[in-house]
């Protein structure tokens, strides 16, 4: 994979990084804005992006154009009890991560880039490691308030750590504070220009009451059982007093759909099901006044970015059970409502029930929600990136 000779008019980014959305999607729009941003220079730029096979960045990037490769790595499997940490699966795996080393310092070797850029997961252990073998710059980027296993394994070899909240700064290893940048989490632009009417229009949702409030519920592209149950029994009771569009997952709907229709011809027009919102999310996120939903790393970013009073429901079984810490790091500030454990309808309706009725608080909970927002986090990363290839 040897190149031309360097050109001072082309920028070369090696982006590492996968396996799920949370790493995918920030370094895709770190790639756009540092592209644009490279654009307006009379600039261009030239990536490659290191993953696995099987992760999200495997159909990502190939769909964006961007030049993809893959290294051999190993899953660590966590559990609190540091003997099963030792089972034969990740022994066998972490056996693995030596020959990943070995393939990506000999990508990074021949296309010689100006900075390595990793967003965690298990497949930028390999190229962050090979990054500092071959005296190239390295930029980490966390999204979550702790920093993730592949993100603490590379701390070292770090030359900037481009974190999402200045919170993670005194979580970091004394010996590293000092390479750390706050940025924010990169989201994507077209979140922040969304319009409440043509979520109405685009959805019909024309039996809405713009008098009340309107609660969004996602649980992810898939959907979420959990939530989908908990908002179902509590249904009769939140279209009493807000209209409801409902993202279940394409796999949920029929079910739902049928319990949607024993709902009371009055309050029936006020809810919307959908297996899946796609181009329409900044305007119904632009409509939504409350957002019930997990508490990912992206979620949070946009949401706070947008200043959207939320009541999270965290996935229990994320990795290192960041979506509960994320959830209850915004809730100690006022900035949002965290639902632990094995939640109920009346949990639910506890913690909407307050923000549905006054706007003021709301009001209160969109300003702390706000105060945790970067929506100017991928060109902070991008000046972090830009910084680091200039020593």
């Amino acid at each position: 994979m040897k190149n031309e000779p360097s050109n001072p008019d082309v920028f070369r980014l090696i982006v590492t990084g996968g396996g799920t959305g949370g790493h995918t999607y920030p370094a895709l729009i770190a790639i756009r804005a540092l592209q644009n941003r490279l654009a307006v220079e009379g600039k261009a730029l030239d990536v490659l992006w290191i993953g696995t096979a099987q992760g999200l960045e495997a159909r990502i990037a190939p769909a964006e154009g961007i030049a993809f490769a893959t290294v051999a790595t190993g899953k660590i499997r966590r559990s609190s009890n540091p003997l099963k940490m030792m089972s034969a699966a990740n022994v066998r795996d972490m056996a693995r991560v030596p020959l990943g080393v070995a393939q990506a310092r000999k990508i990074i070797s021949g296309f010689e880039p100006d900075v390595v850029l990793a967003t965690g997961g298990y497949v930028a252990v390999p190229a962050g490691l090979a990054a500092r073998m071959c005296r190239r710059p390295l930029v980490l980027h966390e999204q979550t308030v702790r920093l993730g296993l592949a993100n603490r394994k590379l701390a070292g070899s770090a030359t900037r750590i481009a974190v999402s909240s200045e919170s993670t700064v005194p979580l970091l290893p004394q010996e590293v504070r000092g390479a750390a940048v706050v940025t924010g989490n990169p989201i994507r632009p077209e979140v922040l220009t969304g319009q409440a009417d043509k979520a109405v229009q685009a959805l019909e949702l024309h039996g809405f009451d713009r008098r009340l409030p309107t609660v969004y519920v996602t649980g992810g592209a898939q959907g979420s059982q959990q939530i989908n149950g908990v908002v179902r029994d509590a249904l009769h009771w939140l279209l009493e007093r807000a209209n409801v569009i409902h993202q279940c997952g394409p796999d949920n709907v029929g079910e739902l759909r049928q319990y949607a229709a024993t709902l009371p011809a009055a309050s029936a027009g006020r809810y919307h099901l959908a297996g899946f919102v796609g181009p329409e999310l900044p305007d119904v996120l632009a409509l939504a006044d409350v957002v019930v939903s997990r508490s990912g790393a992206g979620t949070l970013a946009e949401l706070t970015a947008l200043g959207k009073p939320a009541v999270f429901i965290p996935l229990a079984s994320s990795a290192g059970n960041e979506q509960a810490h994320n959830a209850r790091h915004l809730e100690e500030t006022g900035a949002a409502v965290a639902l632990l454990g094995d939640v109920t309808a009346d949990q639910l309706r506890d913690a909407v029930g307050p923000l549905l009725a006054d706007p003021a608080r709301r009001d209160k909970m969109a300003r702390r929600a706000r105060a945790h927002g970067r929506p100017d986090a991928a060109d902070r990363l991008v000046d972090v990136i830009l910084s680091a290839a200039s020593g």
